[in-house]
């Protein structure tokens, strides 16, 4: 008999699942997890606490990535309000025999960066981490899941993950992308269209004709920000991009065991005939660099776009406009090109890859900050930091007037002293643009890594898309 298609979800999730609870949540075996500093010493107090322990250690691994500092030379004296995160993340290490990826370990680095990066993580295989971005994985056709503390307990004392199975969109990216346009230009388009909670209750596939030409690491930014329009976790099926992308990676299956994995990634795909709770699709033919103009990511515009009315929007959208209008100290209809700049953060495990700070590099070559800009770059690992070096990128981006720091989350998460000033405008190429993320009063611009960079030498925020059009804007009239 043959059996019903199945989904690339339903396919990692039926691998996965090792039984059903009385209250119908199913247990889905975890093959990696990852945790993080701000939550890790807070799970290991519970563990004590239940008289309980890591199940498996050899599968377990800590990062610390959010509280230190990353401002070069750092020690743990650098930050002291990290220090006891970094204590507890030690302690934790020691007690129960997991690899932590200390400050000054040279494999330290955001765990989402990380993760793959080393070859934790793998396609078909399955994730855990008690962050929110956990999705980012899923450009490798792994299925991940984001863990609150409580959850971060389970998992870690049972290697498990409880939960009903959400249902499953698809989501079709149609058409070209246009040149200078990004995978980050196309999730923030897709926010805006269908809103911050339109994926709530589900797992997304990404397909389509621009998914597939997105390269892995692109793929990575694609499904970061699944999370930021509510929904579960997101996944793109593996390709031979993919493969080329895993194989010979640190923690990657050898020998005999990679030709038998490369096997099994070949198959992970949603067969013809496999059905979908919801299926979008999306034209991507005409996009132009995105910039997000408020205080969630589905306010956001194309970089020819101005500023919205809340008189003339959707009665139910007019309160949330005009509360970011405030926020924001911008007006109804100001263009978001010609905004003027303070701040600009390349970084966070949205945009910090090695791609991603070549695409910046090659804006900025040659060329200098604008005066009133404070900008700084921040390898998302010491593994792209040392990279990054060895072609010479650190060195364009000092050239320029930018800061060069270690790895770390920074300004993305305001958990370190990596903040803004109050009421300056920052323009960075994280996740979130959220009230005083990047800290009090700070107003948040979210854009691809090209963008940013030019916005750090105009000094304002510009089409980078348009060749002699920027260039020639400084912030000498500011």
């Amino acid at each position: 008999m043959t059996s019903s298609p199945q989904t690339l979800l339903d396919k990692i999730w039926d691998a996965h699942r090792t039984g059903i609870r009385d209250d119908g949540r199913e247990i889905i075996y975890m093959d990696r997890n990852v945790v993080h500093d701000l939550h890790g010493s807070h799970a290991y107090a519970k563990l004590e606490q239940t008289h309980r322990t890591v199940r498996r250690p050899d599968l377990t691994f800590g990062v610390l990535d959010h509280s230190p500092a990353t401002t070069p030379g750092r020690t743990d004296a650098t930050n002291p309000k990290s220090l006891q995160f970094a204590q507890g993340m030690r302690a934790g290490a020691e007690r129960y025999g997991f690899r932590l990826f200390d400050v000054g370990d040279p494999e330290q680095g955001i765990a989402h960066v990380i993760a793959p990066e080393l070859g934790l993580v793998l396609p078909g295989s399955t994730y855990a981490c008690p962050d929110s971005h956990a999705c980012t994985v899923g450009g490798l056709g792994a299925l991940a899941f984001a863990c609150g503390t409580s959850e971060l307990e389970h998992v870690l004392a049972t290697q498990t993950v409880a939960m009903k199975k959400p249902k499953q969109m698809r989501i079709w990216l149609d058409g070209t992308l246009r040149d200078g346009v990004t995978a980050k230009d196309v999730i923030l388009h897709l926010i805006g269209l269908i809103g911050v909670a339109g994926g709530r209750g589900f797992m997304v596939e990404y397909a389509g004709d621009v998914t597939r030409a997105l390269s892995v690491e692109a793929r990575f930014t694609l499904c970061n920000m699944t999370i930021e329009f509510g929904a579960r976790t997101g996944i793109v099926a593996p390709d031979e991009k993919t493969i080329a992308y895993v194989d010979g990676r640190l923690l990657a299956p050898q020998g005999a065991d990679r030709d038998a994995a490369l096997a099994a990634w070949r198959e992970l795909y949603s067969d013809p005939g496999a059905v979908f709770d919801r299926e979008i699709h999306v034209d991507c033919s005409s996009l132009t660099p995105q910039v997000t103009w408020g205080i969630d990511q589905s306010q956001v515009v194309g970089i020819d776009g101005v500023v919205p009315d809340p008189a003339t929007a959707d009665p139910e959208r007019a309160p949330a406009i005009e509360r970011a209008l405030a926020y924001m100290g911008l007006t109804p209809g100001t263009p978001v090109a010609g905004l003027i700049v303070d701040r600009v953060f390349i970084g966070s495990c949205t945009n910090a890859r090695i791609e991603d700070l070549e695409t910046a590099a090659a804006v900025v070559r040659g060329r200098r900050v604008a005066a009133r800009v404070r900008a700084i770059v921040v390898p998302g690992s010491s593994g792209v930091k040392r990279e990054a070096e060895k072609r010479g990128l650190d060195r364009v981006f000092r050239d320029a007037g930018f800061e060069w720091h270690e790895s770390g989350c920074s300004m993305c998460a305001g958990a370190n002293d990596d903040l803004a000033k109050p009421g300056e405008r920052s323009v960075a190429t994280s996740n979130r643009n959220f009230e005083n993320r990047q800290g009090p009063g700070v107003r948040t611009h979210l854009v691809s890594p090209a963008m940013a960079a030019a916005a750090a030498i105009a000094g304002r925020i510009v089409d980078v898309t348009r060749p002699g059009g920027w260039e020639s804007v400084n912030d000498a009239a500011v």
